[in-house]
């Protein structure tokens, strides 16, 4: 898609300076049609085609230039609210747009839910398996919440170094439950091994959940404290559960 947009740019950039060419070759034409003589014996024509053609070129050169300074600009912020390991939203996506999304949904009586989700006993299999497998871990299990989550308005972010948040626009703490047995269910599922686990024999994770509603929501600094109080409650009771808490 990136390639795409690039090629594209590039194509646009090109066809604006082929468009100034040919507005210098229309006048040379002009001068041409309207003279008794031949074009190129009047030397001013040659020096206006000359000038067109470098024109054209500088033209082009610049609007490129601008053209990928832009590109440049939008991959790094894109870049800035991505995590690098896993490639979904990170934490500084989270402390800039929480509260930003919570006053949208306010303004509209709507609801939101919250999830904070933490990888159980993630040490013990750093400690086993090495960080190379850690971060393939890692990974896999980010690659399972994004895809868990059905709606375009459903995002996940990596919130810390084991630490995921799942934000649900218009998710009531009803539909936040299913979702977060879904979680459960396929993180399980992914058969990640996990031999020293207390737990399981497979990686699994624990998650809090919580939701705010009305015209008067929570902030979603709220919000995040109330989940991640709530995923203490689940790993309390035995991890590989979700606990959920109202606001």
């Amino acid at each position: 898609m990136k390639e795409t947009r690039k090629i594209s740019g590039t194509a646009i950039v090109s066809f604006l300076g082929l468009l100034v060419l040919c507005a210098f070759i229309i006048v040379a034409i002009i001068i041409y049609k309207t003279s008794q003589e031949p074009w190129y014996g009047y030397p001013e024509n040659i020096a206006l085609i000359a000038a067109g053609l470098l024109i054209s070129f500088l033209f082009s050169m610049v609007m490129q230039y601008k053209f990928e300074m832009k590109q440049m600009k939008s991959y790094f912020d894109n870049m800035a609210l991505h995590d690098a390991l896993t490639g979904i939203y990170n934490r500084r996506y989270i402390d800039e747009n929480i509260n930003r999304l919570v006053k949208s949904i306010s303004r509209s009586n709507g609801v939101l839910s919250l999830m904070m989700i933490e990888v159980d006993f993630f040490k013990k299999y750093n400690e086993t398996y090495g960080h190379s497998k850690g971060d393939n871990c890692l990974k896999i299990i980010a690659k399972v919440l994004a895809q868990s989550l059905k709606r375009d308005n459903d995002f996940v972010a990596r919130y810390g170094s084991k630490e995921f948040v799942a934000v649900l626009p218009n998710t009531d703490e009803n539909g936040a439950c299913m979702i977060a047995d879904r979680l459960l269910k396929n993180i399980r599922d992914s058969k990640i091994t996990h031999e020293k686990s207390d737990v399981a024999d497979c990686v699994t994770i624990s998650i809090g959940v919580t939701a705010s509603s009305g015209n008067y929501m929570n902030s979603g600094d709220d919000l995040i404290k109330k989940a991640k109080e709530a995923l203490h409650i689940a790993e309390q009771n035995g991890y590989n559960r979700y606990t959920l808490l109202k606001l």
